[in-house]
């Protein structure tokens, strides 16, 4: 990896083994995007991509009247001079105005990867990443603009964020601040969308791009399952195996906009950031305001190699901590077996049958603490419950910890019911209008996090508890959209800082108690995966998937949340069937067959399954405490869609390509057909391997494919609905 400035054509370069990013000073003296893509050799001067012509436009070139950024591709741009695209930032002036102009100022070019305070970031040291600072500065305005890239060695990555400082004496207002812009010179590409709702979250969508504006985004107050903060723009053609694409995916859990405009000329613009509607930063002298960051990654291998980067960049240099590149326990959740209906001694004897069948770590889910015996009552009182707990969670927590088991429960500390004591004593603690009335979710209102006092407030409770206790996971949850987001603690011209602020505030308790409890594992959930996003796994390593854990649905969930996500970070688990959400009822097999992709765990209470189904249980958590390490951090390739067929199937393979395994699905059955071949990927095409007692060269399962007769004689047909296989491959 290399950064290079060529002082005489006043460009940077910047460069890996699979990716090149040019930058350049235009004659505007702003930004000009020169090249963004595959690796290419450097030269002193790359002024030749500039696009000069003599059409009727409006010039920003007085001397030669020959350089319109509406024509060229642009780093960071502006509306109001010569570029009418979509805009990166806007900066309102104390007399109105919003026309900025930030022209070059100087640059730092450094080693590693600074962090960005009071946000989630990738990170990476000195030998891992380089990063370049390109000061901007605006002196009529008084501002200045700081943009940084950091390309990471060994991954075709760059990471873009952006921080504003008034350096002036007049007070501004950041209307507009989003992270990056890339622009393309040409507009044939396909827009790459993971869109859904509460249990059908990150469902892939596709549309070509043309003239005009496309964009996702969320004004939920969280990144929201209805659209996730992560968008993929690629080539026609481009599938799983070949072909060009860049992906944009946002380390924030907010509000948030993807959008890209295509020119009448022919161009394209992406732009993602902070949401700007309702969003308003004042900036009084010397105050500064740091975007989140973008990071995109780009591809010529296909949409696998585009998710490998993802996983192992997230995995290496955005988890932190005890967990980092850490096999995840197998654990019982207590949620869908009792729900809030449950004593001490009933949880006991839940956890002593999790106990024996070889799982690791009992969580114990809502309804321990305060008034709490429905969605009614009690949240914001994080106090055990006497009648539930009579030694609380500490007596609890030894109890499970006696059993041989780890010991978890479940939070939501961002809510607060009307029927609490915590609302009854501070009803201005959460978002709402004073004299208008507030909306419910789940019976219950949301806390002002973006006051420092909440914060503290929660925090001393949930320190309180945990510190006496033996807690060894916390499972995080947050069940509604934010509204009449007013904070009755800020001034009027500040409300549109508090959006971001709340956010804020959810960081900041997070990191107070990472830093108390480090060895803790967190599970952040928001009704299952409305909160999926990068941001969150700064702070928790692994995520709830879905509310829904109907088998058949997650293959798709799964599916979709595998192109940006790893594998590690899905929170996947069998539950009981009828399944709570759909109502189906599917094999035992084939639920744990897809929940071995993830972290793996049960919900259900295994007292009430039959003799024959527990010692399958006990088989399949031994499966997956051999296997898990490969599962979770292995490379993995998605194989067959379950959105473009009746079956879908994926694999991981392991780094030395010694070991692989592979999981196959019958989502519905196909009558008089064929069974047909499954190609693997990823293999070894010299390695033989061994399969099912066969050996086989990598070539042939790659190019020939498994011959999925082959697995008729376990009593798999694919003329049975829900049907499912999961093979392990070796190398001989």
């Amino acid at each position: 990896m290399n950064i290079v400035w060529n002082k005489t054509s006043e460009q940077f370069h910047l460069y890996n083994d699979r990716l090149s990013y040019i930058i350049g000073v235009a004659p505007s003296g702003e930004l000009a995007n020169l090249y963004f893509g595959k690796r290419i050799h450097d030269r002193a001067d790359f002024s030749y991509v500039l696009f000069r012509m003599g059409m009727p436009n409006v010039v920003v070139d007085a001397d030669t009247e020959s350089y319109s950024m509406e024509l060229n591709c642009q780093e960071y741009p502006s509306f109001g001079t010569t570029d009418f695209g979509a805009q990166a930032f806007e900066v309102e002036m104390a007399n109105g105005s919003r026309i900025s102009n930030f022209v070059y100022k100087s640059h730092r070019i450094s080693q590693g990867k600074k962090e960005i305070k009071g946000l989630p970031a990738t990170y990476a040291d000195k030998t891992e990443a380089m990063t370049l600072e390109v000061t901007l500065a605006d002196t009529l305005a008084g501002m200045e603009l700081i943009l940084y890239y950091t390309i990471f060695e060994g991954y075709p990555v760059v990471a873009r964020h952006a921080r504003f400082k008034n350096v002036g004496n007049s007070k501004v207002k950041l209307t507009r601040a989003l992270s990056a812009c890339l622009d393309f010179p040409d507009q044939n590409y396909e827009w790459m969308q993971f869109s859904g709702a509460w249990a059908r979250e990150r469902i892939p969508e596709i549309k070509k791009l043309s003239t005009g504006v496309t964009y996702i985004d969320s004004r939920r107050g969280a990144s929201s399952a209805n659209q996730n903060p992560f968008v993929i723009l690629k080539r026609p053609g481009t599938d799983d195996f070949m072909g060009e694409a860049i992906g944009f995916s946002f380390v924030y859990s907010g509000n948030f906009i993807a959008l890209a405009d295509g020119s009448t000329h022919g161009r394209l613009r992406f732009v993602m950031g902070i949401n700007p509607d309702r969003f308003c930063w004042p900036l009084e002298k010397d105050e500064c305001f740091e975007t989140p960051e973008v990071v995109i990654a780009m591809t010529d291998r296909g949409l696998n190699d585009l998710s490998q980067t993802y996983h192992k960049l997230y995995n290496n240099h955005l988890v932190r901590g005890k967990w980092k590149n850490t096999p995840r326990p197998i654990l019982n959740n207590n949620w869908e077996a009792t729900y809030m209906d449950f004593t001490e001694e009933s949880i006991l004897k839940i956890a002593s049958k999790a106990k024996d069948a070889g799982i690791e770590l009992f969580v114990l889910d809502d309804g321990w603490f305060g008034e709490r015996n429905d969605d009614f009552a009690g949240l914001g009182d994080w106090v055990e419950n006497p009648k539930k707990l009579p030694q609380g969670m500490a007596g609890l927590s030894r109890k499970i910890n006696a059993l041989g088991l780890k010991f978890g429960f479940w939070i939501e500390p961002e809510m607060v019911n009307p029927n609490s004591n915590l609302y009854r004593r501070h009803p201005d603690w959460v978002l709402s209008v004073p004299g208008r009335k507030s909306s419910l979710g789940r019976h219950q209102l949301v806390l002002d996090f973006s006051r420092e006092e909440v914060v503290d407030y929660i925090y001393g409770m949930l320190h309180k508890v945990i510190k006496g206790s033996k807690i060894d996971y916390i499972k995080w949850d947050m069940n509604r959209a934010l509204t009449e987001v007013f904070s009755v603690d800020t001034p009027a011209e500040r409300q549109g800082m508090v959006a971001h602020k709340y956010v804020l505030g959810v960081y900041s308790l997070y990191s107070r108690l990472i830093k108390a409890f480090p060895n803790i594992l967190f599970e952040s959930c928001s009704s299952g995966g409305n909160r999926f996003d990068a941001g969150m796994l700064y702070y928790a390593p692994q995520a709830w998937c879905s509310d829904n854990s109907d088998a058949i649905d997650r293959i798709r969930i799964q599916y979709g949340t595998s192109f940006g996500y790893p594998i590690v970070s899905i929170g996947s688990h069998v539950s009981a069937v009828p399944n709570q959400q759909t109502g189906r009822v599917t094999p035992l097999d084939i639920r744990a067959n897809v929940a071995y992709f993830g972290t793996f765990g049960y919900e259900l209470d295994l007292n009430e399954i039959s003799d024959e189904e527990f010692e399958l249980v006990k088989k399949q958590v031994e499966f997956m405490k051999e296997n898990r390490a490969l599962v979770q951090f292995g490379d993995f390739y998605r194989l067959r869609s379950p959105f473009e067929n009746d079956q879908a199937a994926w694999m991981v393979v392991s780094e030395d390509k010694k070991k692989a395994i592979v999981g196959f699905y019958c989502l519905r059955s196909n009558v008089n057909a064929l069974p047909g071949f499954l190609k693997l990927a990823g293999l070894d095409p010299d390695k033989e391997y061994r399969m099912e007692g066969k050996t086989y060269y990598g070539d042939e399962l790659m190019n020939m494919g498994i011959t999925l007769s082959e697995f008729y004689d376990r009593g798999f047909t694919i003329s049975k609905d829900y049907d499912s296989f999961v093979t392990i491959i070796e190398e001989v």
